[in-house]
């Protein structure tokens, strides 16, 4: 395996609603993912987030968990209903205690905290008042950031303003398959453009006090390969990388959309305002990366598919490591980078625990020939001029994983979700003893 520098970031990832659960607790508002696991029909397992892991009530442990692992870095998302019930007014005092407590913690085991602001889980109270369809949205955002700058931004290493927000606005306007359930195509452009604006009048509103924490957004993002070198196919693959990274990184670092993007998206319901892209064009201290897959465009019926060379997670996806360099390469080569954080990549695994000679354990080794592939693509990614500072797996823990519910397994760490016992899988020890070795 590669040696990386001796500054680099090792870390773990989770988010909020995803691992949390203690849904009523303390005062903690519902969010749209209470509202759309408790409809019947839209998570694979009828399961919710109520419960998931109980890192409200277990966080100690699961630090000493994390401190075990020999990372430097812990990402972890704030739950707005739990910390501002309705999206806008009061703030709850028992929720930001919590986060305190989490932050105290992990200064004690000597992990630095990497916050994401909004991880998908908005106040129900907001979304009832229209969501991220709703231009106040986005000025409720910029409230919500500058109190948890104010309150943890010389306590932590980093805040990223939203995690994916292709997901949110996407799957969850565009298609209905993540909350709060909206089939619109047309939906999903507007919200798109009001999650954006809502980053930018965030980091405007944080970077006005001071704090010491790096700033920046978390975007998930992959090549476009067409699957012939058919002229269709070709320009499907440019549409394809328009409508999804593009679309997110111009506005943030050039100012406008792609104009590929603005004539093959939907863009009757998307309301520009004068300033917006000043608004939205803020600098940024660094760029998140989630990096799962590729998408590979045909435009054959059925569409064409890879080989899976490599095969495929338990998510379906296709194993393809080579993506991750290709993507931070063009990447580097378009745009004038900050400093890079791979802040999510990991693999599904449809994992068992069995008793082993020291107790229970859980062999999963394909995803330690991921990481070790995955790895390797990211080194050569930096060989190659493209300064990436960081590596966050996802996830700690196995999880509630949206519109899968418990289905999925993506965790170093397996959950049995009956009794909450915590297991280390064999990836965990892997990933322990390379960070070790570096």
């Amino acid at each position: 395996m590669p040696a990386f520098p001796s500054t680099f970031t090792w870390g773990v990832a989770t988010s909020a609603y995803q691992i949390e659960g203690g849904a009523t607790a303390d005062g903690r508002g519902p969010s749209i993912w209470d509202t759309f696991t408790h409809t019947p029909g839209k998570i694979t397992d009828a399961s919710t987030g109520d419960v998931a892991c109980d890192h409200y009530h277990r966080y100690a442990e699961d630090v000493d968990i994390i401190a075990s692992l020999n990372v430097d870095s812990y990402r972890f998302s704030i739950a707005w209903p739990r910390v501002q019930p309705d999206g806008s007014g009061a703030w709850n005092e028992a929720g930001f205690d919590f986060y305190s407590r989490l932050l105290d913690k992990l200064a004690e085991k000597n992990i630095a905290a990497h916050v994401t602001l909004y991880h998908w889980d908005l106040p129900q109270a907001l979304e009832d008042k229209g969501g991220w369809l709703n231009r106040d949205t986005a000025a409720h955002f910029a409230v919500y950031a500058a109190e948890v700058a104010r309150r943890f931004g010389n306590r932590v290493a980093t805040i990223a303003t939203h995690n994916e927000p292709w997901c949110t606005a996407n799957l969850g306007y565009g298609t209905g398959q993540f909350a709060p359930g909206m089939a619109d195509p047309a939906a999903a452009v507007s919200a798109s453009h009001h999650l954006l604006l809502s980053h930018g009048l965030a980091m405007q509103a944080m970077r006005k006090l001071n704090v010491s924490a790096k700033l920046g957004i978390v975007l998930n993002q992959w090549t476009a390969t067409p699957a012939t070198d058919s002229a269709a196919d070709i320009k499907a693959a440019e549409v394809e990388w328009a409508r999804s990274v593009a679309w997110f990184m111009d506005p943030i670092f050039k100012g406008s959309y792609p104009e590929l993007a603005l004539a093959n998206n939907d863009c009757s319901l998307l309301s520009i305002h004068e300033n917006d892209f000043n608004d939205i064009r803020q600098d940024i201290d660094f760029l998140g990366v989630n990096y799962y897959f590729r998408a590979f465009v045909s435009t054959e019926t059925p569409p064409r598919q890879p080989e899976f060379k490599l095969g495929k997670t338990d998510m379906g996806w296709e194993i393809y490591p080579q993506g991750l360099t290709e993507l931070l390469v063009k990447l580097h080569a378009e745009y004038t980078l900050p400093p890079v954080y791979i802040t999510e990549n990991g693999m599904a695994v449809a994992d068992q625990l069995q008793d082993g000679a020291n107790g229970r354990q859980v062999k999963d080794q394909p995803r330690i020939d991921y990481l070790k592939m995955h790895l390797a693509a990211l080194h050569d990614a930096m060989q190659a001029g493209v300064d990436v500072q960081g590596y966050f797996y996802w996830s700690l823990l196995d999880n509630f994983e949206w519109n899968s519910g418990y289905l999925r397994r993506f965790g170093l760490i397996y959950v049995d979700y009956d009794t909450q016992q915590r297991t280390l899988k064999d990836s965990a020890h892997w990933y322990r003893n390379f960070i070790k070795e570096q």
